[in-house]
């Protein structure tokens, strides 16, 4: 098994996430699947992916972030060779290098808005020992919440008790807590009009910067561009198979 480890080494290239001569089918002989010859990413770089509906980009999310495996070629994540990873280790290092926001943000709606923050580093624990290094895990639950606009009052509350804007914060403090490599966020703009799409994007790169981790959006919304190191459209990545 490959060693999986938690930064960049000396020496060690700036990409975070490589993929090289991808081949992916979600059924061998007719199923949809994709195509991707080369995609780098560099640490620290906020992307775009774009495409309309059914284009590929939840496929292309997925291959990223280890939840499926190619039938060949390389997806390197952090300088380590993730396509062979299988079960429990494919499970670990996803959760160990990457912070997911969900397009309708999948918190869970009895449990606190603090233990919704910790979720992740019960199943991360590089991600946990990062997060120790400013004290307890919960002390950096609260500083997260607290800095993206929810006071000590909101702490205890159940998250289905908050407005849809409370919940983008919540979200992205979930995604942030102990610095992973990579944040993926999905359609997390969809539902939102201009002003909320503005305001939660603001708060995301803050806080993607302050983590020092590198973001990859994927939207429909071409609109986003503007604010983005790098847009790239899915077709310009990946063909379909």
């Amino acid at each position: 098994m490959p060693q999986i480890d938690a930064g960049p080494r000396p020496g060690e290239t700036t990409d975070v996430l490589v993929l090289s001569n991808v081949v992916f089918s979600w059924d061998q002989r007719n199923g949809f699947g994709l195509s991707i010859d080369e995609f780098a990413v560099a640490r620290g770089e906020k992307v775009l992916i774009t495409g309309s509906s059914g284009s590929g980009k939840s496929t292309f999310l997925s291959l990223v972030s280890g939840i499926v495996h190619p039938a060949k070629g390389s997806i390197e994540i952090a300088g380590v060779e993730t396509a062979q990873l299988r079960g429990a280790a494919s499970d670990r290092f996803r959760a160990n290098h990457f912070g997911i926001i969900f397009q309708m943000f999948n918190l869970l709606p009895y449990a606190s808005i603090c233990d919704n923050v910790l979720l992740p580093l019960d199943f991360a624990p590089d991600r946990r020992h990062r997060a120790l290094a400013r004290g307890t895990i919960h002390d950096e639950a609260r500083r997260l919440l607290t800095r993206l606009g929810l006071p000590e009052e909101f702490h205890g509350r159940k998250a289905a008790q908050l407005s849809v804007g409370q919940q983008q914060r919540v979200a992205i403090a979930r995604a942030l807590i102990g610095n992973p490599d990579i944040v993926i966020a999905d359609e997390p703009t969809s539902a939102l009009d201009r002003s909320r799409q503005r305001g939660f994007l603001t708060l995301l790169f803050e806080e993607v910067l302050r983590a020092n981790s590198t973001l990859i959006l994927v939207s429909h919304d071409e609109t986003l561009a503007a604010d983005f190191d790098r847009v790239e459209p899915l077709h310009t990545i990946a063909q379909p198979v």
